[in-house]
């Protein structure tokens, strides 16, 4: 299922998103950064912010650039 897509910082990156502000959205949203960063994070948990900035990481690790 595509919703089961594991977003990576790869993905965040490839998206031309900053370090510094993926931190800063981790911690805005209480989201664990740093298992993020080892791990990285179900593509429906970040979906389920309807954020812009999210949605664009999933679309990337769905789909590449």
């Amino acid at each position: 299922m595509d919703d089961d897509v594991i977003v990576r910082f790869e993905h965040v990156k490839q998206a031309r998103m900053c370090s510094k502000g993926t931190r800063a959205f981790f911690i805005s949203h209480n989201l664990d950064f740093q298992s993020f960063l080892k791990h990285g994070i179900k593509a429906s948990e970040l979906a389920k912010l309807n954020d812009a900035m999210a949605n664009q990481a999933i679309e990337v690790a769905r789909h590449g650039k």
